[in-house]
Formats: C-alpha cells, sequence, structure tokens
C-alpha cells in the first residue's frame, strides 16, 4: 500500500516578505512534490556535520529555509542556515527527509492515512503580504565576495552617517562659539553704537635756521633734529596731564556722560580719572612719522564740532610744550655763558679799580714818566761832562795852556759833577723804599697788565657769549600746522563692516586655537 504525504497547512504569515501571491503557490507546490519525490543519491550519503562541509554541500536558499524553520520547531537555537542544518544533523534529523518535511506541513498528526482523507486535509491558503516587522526568515546565502561587498557598504554607510552627525555637531559648534557672537556684534555697531565723528590734523615741530655759513645749519630745519622734541610732544599728548587741562578747558568727561551715548562708549556720572583716560585714549589716536618728522592726531567725537574744538585745543597745548621745551633749552645753555661773561666783566672792574688807586696813592700819576725824565736828564749831563773833559784834557796838552780857558773848563766840570750827584741823589730817593716810585711804577705796570688780561677774558666771554646765545637761538623749536581741523559731516566710526568682519575672524581664530589644543590634549590624553 502506497503511503501519501500528509497535508500541511500552508501559513501566509511565514511566507518571505516581498514575494507575491502566484510566487508564493508556485513555492508551496514545489516544496509538496519534492517532499513526494524519492530522495537522490547525495541524500542517501552520509551528511556532513561540520559547517565547511556543509557549506561545500551547495545546497539551495530554499533546503535551508526549511531546515530553519525545523530547527524553530525542534527548539534548536541555530545562529544561521547552516547552523541549523548542523544542529539538526547532530540530533540526528534528517532536514531534508520527506517524512520531516511533511512534519511541517502537516496540520492534524491523528489524522488517517486514507488518501481520501489526507486529500480533503490538504488546505492551500493563498499567500498575504507579511509584515516588515517580521524577519526571521533567512534570506539568499551570500559569496564571500558579495559578503564582502556588502560589509564594506554597511563601513562605508557608517563612516557617511559619523561624518554627517559630526559635521552637524560642527556646524552647532560654529553657530553657538562663532556666528552668534559675530551677530551680536554686528548688531552692536549696526543699531546700538553712537556714531563718531573725526577731526585729523597734521603738524610738525621744526628749528630756528641757523644762516647761512652756519654748520649747525645743515641740519635745521629737518626732522633729523627734532626728533626726540616730536617724541616728546607725542608722549605729552597721550597722557593724563593733557586729559585734564582738555577736560577743564573743553569739558571732555562731561561730553562722554551724555545720556544719548551709547553704554559701552558712555562714562559714568562717577567716572574717575582713569576711566575718563581709557575714553581719552580710545578717542584720540596720534602717530609720528619719522620719515618726515610729521604728527598726525585724529580726534573723535559724537559731534563734529566738538571734535574739531578738542584737535584746536590739543594742537595748542602740544605748541606751548614745544615754547617751553625751547626755553628751558636757550635758558640752560645760556646760563653758563652769562656766568662767565658776568664773571670777567667784575674781574675787569676790579683790575681797574685796582689800577686807579694805585694811581692815586702818590702825588704823580705816573712816576714812570718821572723815573724816565730823570734817567734822560742824567744821561744828557754825563754826555757834557764827558765832553768838557775833553775839553780840559785838551787844553792841558798845550805847553802854554791859557789858563782863563783851562779855569773856566774846571768850573763847568765840577758844577756838572754837582749837577749830576744831585739828580742821583734824586733818582736813588725815588728808587729806595716802600713807597718809592719805582715800587709805585712796578704795581702800576702789574695793575694794567692786570687789566689788560681781564679786557682779553672779558673779550671771549662776550665772544662765548654771543655764540651761544646763537646757538641757542638756532636750536629754538617751533610748532608749526600742516593740516588744520575741520568738521567732518559724515560719521568715521564705527566701521561697521569692518568690525563685525574683525569680530567674525577673531572668534574663529579663538575657536580654532581651543578646539586644536582640545585635539592635541585628547590626543595626549589617549595615547
Amino acid at each position: 500500500m502506497t503511503t501519501k504525504p500528509k497535508a500541511r497547512k500552508y501559513n501566509p504569515d511565514r511566507a518571505p516578505s516581498g514575494e507575491g501571491t502566484a510566487e508564493a503557490r508556485a513555492d508551496a507546490m514545489a516544496r509538496i512534490r519534492q517532499a513526494t519525490q524519492p530522495r537522490d543519491a547525495a541524500n542517501d550519503a552520509q551528511p556532513g556535520t561540520e559547517l565547511d562541509e556543509i557549506k561545500r554541500e551547495g545546497l539551495t536558499g530554499r533546503q535551508l529555509r526549511m531546515a530553519r524553520r525545523l530547527a524553530q520547531k525542534n527548539g534548536l537555537a541555530a545562529t544561521s542556515d547552516y547552523d541549523a542544518v548542523r544542529l539538526l544533523r547532530l540530533k540526528g534529523i534528517d532536514p531534508f527527509q520527506r517524512a520531516n518535511l511533511l512534519d511541517l506541513a502537516v496540520t492534524n498528526p491523528d489524522a488517517s492515512d486514507s488518501s481520501d482523507v489526507a486529500q480533503d486535509n490538504i488546505k492551500i491558503h493563498l499567500p498575504q503580504t507579511a509584515k516588515e516587522s517580521q524577519k526571521n526568515l533567512p534570506g539568499p546565502e551570500l559569496s564571500p565576495t558579495q559578503r564582502r561587498e556588502y560589509e564594506i557598504g554597511q563601513i562605508q554607510k557608517d563612516i557617511a552617517r559619523r561624518r554627517r552627525r559630526k559635521l552637524l555637531a560642527l556646524f552647532a559648534r560654529l553657530a553657538a562659539f562663532v556666528m552668534l557672537p559675530t551677530l551680536i556684534v554686528g548688531y552692536y555697531f549696526y543699531r546700538v553704537a553712537t556714531p563718531m565723528y573725526a577731526s585729523d590734523s597734521e603738524f610738525l615741530i621744526l628749528q630756528a635756521d641757523g644762516g647761512p655759513g652756519s654748520i649747525g645749519g645743515l641740519l635745521a630745519g629737518t626732522q633729523f633734529a627734532t626728533t626726540q622734541d616730536s617724541i616728546s610732544v607725542q608722549s605729552f599728548l597721550e597722557s593724563k596731564e593733557a586729559l585734564i587741562l582738555l577736560d577743564r578747558d573743553a569739558g571732555f568727561t562731561d561730553v562722554f556722560k551724555q545720556d544719548w551715548i551709547d553704554p559701552i562708549q558712555r562714562l559714568a556720572p562717577d567716572a574717575t580719572l582713569e576711566d575718563a583716560y581709557k575714553t581719552y585714549k580710545r578717542m584720540i589716536t596720534i602717530g609720528y612719522d619719522p620719515t618726515e618728522g610729521v604728527i598726525r592726531m585724529e580726534v573723535a567725537a559724537p559731534d563734529s564740532s566738538t571734535a574739531t574744538q578738542f584737535s584746536e585745543k590739543l594742537i595748542s597745548y602740544a605748541e606751548d610744550r614745544v615754547n617751553a621745551l625751547s626755553e628751558k633749552k636757550r635758558e640752560d645753555q645760556m646760563r653758563d655763558a652769562l656766568d662767565s661773561f658776568e664773571a670777567a666783566q667784575a674781574a675787569r672792574r676790579q683790575a681797574q679799580e685796582d689800577l686807579i688807586e694805585l694811581q692815586l696813592q702818590g702825588a704823580i700819576l705816573d712816576p714812570q714818566s718821572v723815573i724816565a725824565s730823570l734817567r734822560g736828564r742824567i744821561d744828557q749831563f754825563e754826555v757834557e761832562l764827558q765832553d768838557k773833559e775833553l775839553q780840559l784834557a785838551a787844553l792841558l796838552d798845550n805847553l802854554r795852556p791859557n789858563q782863563a780857558k783851562v779855569d773856566g773848563t774846571r768850573a763847568d766840570i765840577a758844577r756838572l759833577q754837582a749837577v749830576l750827584e744831585e739828580l742821583n741823589s734824586e733818582m736813588l730817593d725815588v728808587s729806595a723804599g716802600e713807597n718809592s716810585l719805582a715800587r709805585l711804577s712796578v704795581r702800576i705796570q702789574m695793575a694794567q697788565a692786570d687789566l689788560v688780561a681781564r679786557d682779553m677774558m672779558l673779550q671771549t666771554a662776550m665772544q662765548q657769549m654771543e655764540s651761544t646765545r646763537t646757538e641757542a637761538n638756532r636750536k629754538v623749536r617751533y610748532l608749526t600746522v600742516s593740516v588744520n581741523p575741520v568738521p567732518s559731516q559724515e560719521p568715521s566710526y564705527p566701521r561697521k563692516f569692518e568690525n563685525t568682519i574683525l569680530a567674525f575672524l577673531l572668534f574663529a581664530g579663538i575657536y580654532l586655537m581651543i578646539s586644536l589644543t582640545a585635539s592635541v590634549l585628547r590626543e595626549q590624553v589617549s595615547s
């Protein structure tokens, strides 16, 4: 008696997802025919129980799915289709035996084996759409190449997904730390900031010309001779002293305490000198060009006329400071020359007074001429005495001299000798003693020599004073304005676009620096 296969009830919920109704019906009929056919030679052979051997058997996808369902029916936890085949064979169940296949299709195991009852129990239901949530059916087996490509595709999708997530996180951080602060800064510059009007001016510090023929005049009036003065004036205009003067004369702090100025630029009602100085340094820009010797100054204020007034006041302060520096230098240079000239003049006056006193001590104003006169007379009488002596000698040489002539000549010689003795005694009286004319003459000569020396010293001091005065006049500095401040009709500050771009670059640089630092630290910690 031929045994008919038991009827298998087709469950539409277990149909593979994505199959059509006709394909499902054909698949069910093929399974029934396969169950009724005799086993082939491959199934008669001893089956393998290792995964590699099972994979080399060349099982179809339908066979693997049936083995998976049979393993589930027998309560075997298979990790794959090939593992289901292996577990069934280890348990002694042939997954491809007809009886086992028929068990999958049996709906009533106690039914009769008669063909009529079996035919009546065969109920084939049309397949229905499977639910998407059911993923328990195994898919078709992939080759190693396809599996590798599938895994590579999954890795690429995961990398792309992570890249998108990181890119979104990067955009979020940039928006939070770069774009949002930049928008806030741009809103302040475009909507909140009070416009400031700038007044530009330029001025130079020159020195007086030394005149033609002066060696020092080669550098006179050039920027190379006034560099130190220009730097000192620039430092003065940037100092608190200039702020105090400007606040006293033009009310600098009162201007920036007005209510309509934005809170960032406005000074508090109780602002200190330091707060006012910070605002002063922001509003006053001074630069010195050493190649041209020009000092450029820019003064900003909420009003154009106020800015021009501040600029004019600062230029006047600079001019006063230049004049003060020139006067001080001139006084320093002239002080020593004046002291030397006054000392030489006093010494000459003293020498002249000493000479006059010496001349007034005696009855003779010029003792030197008196002494010279006595000497001349003595010399004259000595010559006459020698002549008379020669005449007497000539008379005595005669054999019979004229006695009258001889006596007369001898009387003349005696008289001349008496006069010479008187003159010599007078000369002796003049030259001897402390109050003699000789000593008085020597003192007068010394006083005259001292007076001559003092005259020379006075002349030298006078020449030195004149040269010093000329040099001091040549080094006198004066300030000349090349560009006068003019009220501006349009505000110069804030520079909205430039400041916004600068803020963006600044925030971007800070974010980049922090990101690089965090990346380096993270790499160091992870390593």
